[in-house]
C-alpha cells in the first residue's frame, strides 16, 4: 500500500509539472496584456478574453491561419515522402542481397555524426539554384531522407517474418510485390510509430523553414511564432495563444497514437 501511495504520488507530482506549461499558455493566452504583465499574480483571468483568437488570426503582419495550413501540407508531405523513401533503402539494406550492402549501411549511419546545421549552406545553395525559395519544394524535398529512419526500418525488417516474404515468392510475387502487399500491410503499426515521429519533427522545425520560408504567405508556424516575438510591439496575449493553437494538434496526434511510439521501439532492435 505504501509503494502504490508513493508511485501515485510520484506521478501526480510529475504530471502536475509537466501540465504548468499548458496552463501558464491557455492562462495568459486568454487573459488581457495588464493581467500578464500585472505583479498580483491570479490563478485564472477574471474573464476569458476569447476575442483573442480574432485578434491572432486577423494579424496582418504575421499570416497565423496560413502558417498553419502551410505546416500541416508540409508534414504530410514530408511523412509521406519519408515513409516511402526511407521503407525501400531499410527493406533493400536488410533483405536485398549485395556485396556491399554492410558499407553503405555503415556509411548512413556515418551521417547521423554529422550536425545537421553543417549541412544548411550547402543545402540551401542547391534549394536557391534549383528556384526553390519560399516554395513546398524547398522545404520538403530535403527532408525526405533521415538516415535514423532507415535505421530502424532495417533493423524492423531484420525480424519480419521471411517465410511470409518466401510464401508470396512461392506464389509468383517479385522482390517489389512481396514488398508492396505482404510486407507493407502487415507493417502498419510501425509505420504509423515512424509517422508519428515524423511529423512532431516537420511540426515543430524551425531553423530550415526560417531560411527558406523567406515570403510570410510561406511561413510555417514556427516562423510565424518568432515573428510574433520579434514584433516591435510584442502582443504577449497573442504570442502566448498562438504558442498554445500551435501545439494542440501534436497534442492530439500524440495522444491517441502515443501507443504506436511503444511500439516502433519494440519492434525495430532498439530493444534493452
Amino acid at each position: 500500500m505504501i509503494r502504490a501511495v508513493l508511485r501515485w504520488s510520484a506521478l501526480v507530482i510529475a504530471a502536475v509539472l509537466f501540465l504548468v506549461p499548458f496552463y501558464l499558455l491557455l492562462r495568459n493566452g486568454l487573459s488581457s496584456r495588464a493581467e500578464i504583465t500585472s505583479p498580483d499574480w491570479t490563478f485564472w483571468p477574471k474573464r476569458l478574453h476569447w476575442e483573442n483568437f480574432g485578434r491572432l488570426f486577423d494579424q496582418q503582419d504575421v499570416p497565423f491561419a496560413r502558417s498553419l495550413l502551410n505546416s500541416a501540407i508540409v508534414a504530410v508531405l514530408q511523412t509521406t515522402g519519408l515513409i516511402v523513401v526511407c521503407s525501400l533503402a531499410g527493406y533493400g539494406l536488410a533483405r536485398v542481397p549485395y556485396r556491399y550492402s554492410k558499407p553503405v549501411f555503415y556509411a548512413v549511419l556515418a551521417t547521423l555524426m554529422i550536425p545537421a546545421s553543417v549541412t544548411f549552406l550547402p543545402s540551401f545553395v542547391v534549394v536557391s539554384t534549383l528556384g526553390w525559395l519560399s516554395d513546398f519544394r524547398g522545404l520538403v524535398i530535403p527532408g525526405l531522407f533521415s538516415a535514423f529512419s532507415v535505421f530502424l526500418f532495417r533493423q524492423y525488417f531484420l525480424d519480419f517474418p521471411k517465410e511470409l516474404e518466401d510464401a508470396g515468392q512461392v506464389d509468383g510475387l517479385t522482390r517489389w510485390g512481396v514488398f508492396r502487399r505482404i510486407v507493407l500491410p502487415n507493417s502498419r503499426g510501425f509505420l504509423a510509430a515512424i509517422a508519428v515521429i515524423t511529423v512532431i519533427g516537420s511540426w515543430n522545425a524551425f531553423l530550415w523553414p526560417l531560411i527558406i520560408a523567406q515570403d510570410p504567405d510561406s511561413w510555417t508556424v514556427q516562423v510565424a511564432l518568432s515573428g510574433l516575438l520579434t514584433a516591435q510591439n510584442p502582443q504577449l496575449d497573442l504570442l502566448f495563444l498562438a504558442a498554445a493553437v500551435s501545439i494542440a494538434p501534436i497534442v492530439l496526434l500524440f495522444a491517441f497514437l502515443q501507443r504506436y511510439l511503444v511500439q516502433g521501439v519494440t519492434e525495430s532492435g532498439l530493444k534493452g
